[in-house]
């Protein structure tokens, strides 16, 4: 019983929390997404950008704070800074819509040009990022480290292995449930959210019926990029703040998207979990927790890892080209919630 409690807490540390926090901050990318798809009907390329920017708003309003002696110990001082990531980050979203985005929709462009243009966005939102903050390393995590340390964990229960659960992952598992469970009220019962999701299923009645649709417009860029802003800085703070990562996440949150539904807020949510658990448990070594359940005669001499920790992002990519042969729609057909 021992081995199997000491294998149960290697998983939870190496494969089930650090998903689940994983899980959260894709979740919180693909719902930012997936509004941007479901109103203004176009992939944004250039969310993953957004994240960045709001990561790297939060750090230099870390700086700030930090430098000013405010903080909130022991829990991390970007928590503070989140508020001014958030309107940093609507701020650039809006005025990338008004000045960018907005030409083409006047235009009735397709949404293949907007897609491009969005490529192009991303590339500019990129280089002033690195021009601002430079492309190493930014680490403002200063709270406590550990809710649970693994040395505290083994002294209350007896077990060789130790449960170590950083602040980081409970403060990324607990606002995105926070801001999904926001969402999805927003969305349902309020009058803006009734409207964003009428104009959604059916634009041309949604117009007759009195929507105004730059109201729709900006709401949709509102919330997409405040979602961006907590997604990226829950990322930093959970690992750290590098911009070009951010660009690599972009497939793992398409992933998340389109695996869920594209337009769908609950498939968002099931997407992120699903692309995030599957990343993590094939890439795992189960070396170590099959030495906890399997005799000594039957314990194996390799790693017992499936794929290198090399090939994470082409575990996003084989589920996305897997659900698109079998559920082009996505698990939850793509209709808004």
């Amino acid at each position: 019983m021992e081995n199997l409690a000491n294998a149960l807490v290697v998983l939870s540390n190496f494969v089930i929390i650090p998903a689940l926090a994983y899980g959260s901050q894709l979740a919180l990318g693909a719902l930012g997404v997936t509004i941007i798809v479901a109103v203004l009907r176009f992939s944004n390329f250039a969310h993953g950008e957004l994240m960045s920017f709001g990561a790297m708003s939060a750090v230099f309003a870390v700086w700030v704070l930090q430098w000013l002696g405010i903080s909130i110990a022991p829990l991390s001082t970007a928590l503070l800074a989140l508020p001014v990531a958030i309107v940093m980050t609507v701020a650039i979203a809006l005025l990338t819509d008004r000045f960018v985005y907005r030409f083409y929709r006047v235009r009735k462009a397709d949404t293949v040009v907007l897609l491009i243009v969005s490529i192009g966005v991303m590339l500019a939102m990129a280089g002033i990022i690195r021009f601002a903050i430079g492309p190493d390393d930014r680490v403002f995590d200063d709270g406590v480290r550990f809710i649970i340390s693994v040395a505290d964990f083994k002294a209350l229960t007896g077990l060789k292995e130790g449960l170590a659960i950083r602040t980081s992952q409970a403060i990324t598992i607990v606002m995105a449930v926070l801001c999904v469970g926001f969402v999805f009220w927003l969305l349902k019962y309020t009058r803006i959210g009734k409207m964003m999701r009428a104009y959604s299923d059916n634009e041309d009645l949604a117009l007759l019926s009195g929507v105004n649709p730059d109201q729709i417009v900006r709401w949709a860029w509102v919330l997409a990029a405040t979602l961006a802003a907590i997604a990226g800085t829950l990322y930093g703070l959970d690992k750290s703040f590098k911009p070009i990562v951010f660009q690599q996440l972009l497939l793992p949150i398409f992933a998340a998207a389109i695996v869920g539904g594209l337009g769908s807020p609950v498939g968002a949510v099931a997407g992120g979990m699903i692309v995030a658990f599957s990343e993590i448990a094939l890439t795992y070594s189960y070396k170590k927790v099959a030495t906890y359940l399997l005799p000594e005669a039957l314990q194996p001499d390799g790693m017992l890892q499936l794929l290198s920790t090399n090939y994470k992002y082409a575990v996003s990519f084989i589920i996305l080209v897997a659900v698109l042969l079998v559920r082009p729609n996505g698990l939850f057909n793509g209709r808004p919630s």
